[in-house]
């Protein structure tokens, strides 16, 4: 398997470089030269799996340069019920019938992405070691990515992380778990911003191959391919869960930031997985919904993207949206390149109608959507969701057709987020053991200006 840019660089290059690598040398994303594809027989095959074994299944397809006894243990050591909490990984929780919540949300930082960043961290100390380099992690957050990737690095061999967050912009509980660590190899760095600026640092840096190369600087946004990878894993395992034969479809509503999180499902399907619709929802900061109804993508400015009850999806530029379009366009990688290096673009008519044969459609939410959400999923079901997951239900039941299951994709617990929950439902969320008074540890943060220089030259003081 052989991967190229989303904006044109045919180089073929295999799974353990871009792993290391993120974006690729022209600025695009690297995506695999074609999908492989997955037929009903191996499907058959794959239910029942544990997850552990399912995940190397999946990404033995992808991974060829790693010997499969070398992966199968990879797989093995991340994705267990010791970590994870249940031995199904992401159960799922049923709502009523044909709708419910898959959770993703149970590793050691309570939210999905720990779901592909315990995986990178055991992926980056395999082939840092087989190397034996050292690798520079620059990362942006919006809340839950920056606190993912630390907890999965803490204790790494040969590899330290350097995490941008928008400053003030997360939960008290989300800064405190990043803020708090006291690891030599974890540096926080809060900047003055929204996450569009800080994500606009990071593949700045990244765009610069000479500093990129001299302080051996990698990714682990979800614009590094390897993450991507690994929430495609859980679509599978979620589709397993809800159906009983190879004959039925799925459909399956994600909250929608940075796009990394839906682009995965994207992936699946066109792998052959039985998707009826991926429904991407997003919060106030609809550019995706926008694009999705209307074939114009406008990003928007610091000024004027929304602070909201759903942090993590304060975004307006999505990174992961590239890829899709690079199969929009038909992998046309010049169109993409074009597109995406000026303010804004809007596809073609005939491209627009072409959304629907990969199945995407979208929703938005607002605060008073998300409250009323929780209080009634509370109500129904005696189940408490975070806000997120609320857009992602709120639109999933404007969405969904009576006659396919949808599965929400649960993205946080609610502990993350007791602000809102206690305006929905005047309690205090439940917290994991071991995490209370976390927001009163010592912090340990650096705040500096949205400018890439100054960035640069804290990097080039740490390593």
């Amino acid at each position: 398997m052989k991967y190229i840019s989303t904006r044109g660089d045919q180089t073929e290059r295999g799974f353990s470089d871009i792993l290391l690598e993120g974006l690729a040398p022209d600025g695009g994303l690297y995506l695999p030269k074609a999908y492989p594809k997955v037929d009903d027989a191996t499907l058959t095959r794959w239910r029942g799996l544990a997850y552990a074994d399912l995940a190397f299944e999946i990404l033995s397809l992808y991974i060829d340069d790693i010997p499969a006894d070398d992966l199968h243990a990879i797989t093995r050591k991340v994705y267990t019920e010791q970590v994870f909490g249940t031995k199904e990984i992401t159960p799922l929780t049923w709502l009523g019938e044909r709708i419910a919540l898959q959770g993703l949300s149970n590793g050691p930082t309570l939210a999905f992405k720990d779901m592909a960043m315990q995986l990178l961290g055991a992926l980056f100390e395999y082939e840092l070691g087989r190397r034996g380099e050292t690798l520079n992690i620059l990362g942006a957050t919006s809340g839950d990515t920056g606190s993912a990737a630390e907890y999965a690095m803490r204790g790494k061999k040969g590899v330290s992380v350097f995490m941008l967050s928008p400053n003030g912009r997360m939960s008290p509980f989300q800064q405190a778990q990043m803020f708090s660590l006291q690891d030599a190899n974890i540096h926080n760095i809060a900047i003055e911003g929204v996450f569009d600026d800080c994500q606009d640092i990071v593949k700045a840096v990244s765009n610069d191959l000479a500093f990129k190369r001299q302080h051996r600087i990698g990714t682990v946004n979800s614009i590094n391919w390897a993450r991507l990878l690994a929430q495609v894993v859980y679509y599978f395992a979620g589709y397993f869960q809800a159906t009983k034969t190879n004959a039925e479809k799925v459909s399956f509503t994600v909250p929608s930031g940075n796009f990394g999180n839906v682009c995965a499902g994207h992936v699946a399907r066109q792998m052959g997985l039985p998707i009826d619709k991926l429904v991407v929802a997003t919060n106030e900061n609809d550019v995706l919904d926008e694009f999705f109804r209307t074939g114009a993508y406008r990003p928007r400015g610091t000024a004027d993207t929304h602070e909201t009850s759903s942090p993590s999806m304060d975004i307006s530029k999505a990174s992961n949206f590239e890829r899709f379009v690079f199969d929009l366009l038909g992998r046309d990688g010049a169109r993409v390149k074009q597109h995406f290096t000026v303010p804004q673009f809007e596809v073609a008519a005939g491209e627009h109608a072409g959304i629907a044969g990969f199945g995407f459609t979208s929703g938005r939410s607002t605060h008073a959507d998300r409250v009323a959400t929780i209080r009634r999923c509370h109500a129904e079901h005696g189940v408490v969701i975070d806000p997120h997951t609320a857009d992602g239900l709120k639109v999933a039941l404007e969405k969904r057709d009576p006659a396919v299951t949808m599965l929400v994709l649960e993205t946080a617990l609610p502990a993350k987020f007791a602000a809102t929950i206690r305006e929905a439902l005047a309690i205090e969320p439940p917290r994991p053991a071991g995490l209370e008074g976390i927001e009163n540890l010592p912090k340990r943060v650096k705040v500096m200006a949205a400018d890439v220089e100054a960035v640069k030259a804290y990097i080039h003081a740490h390593v």
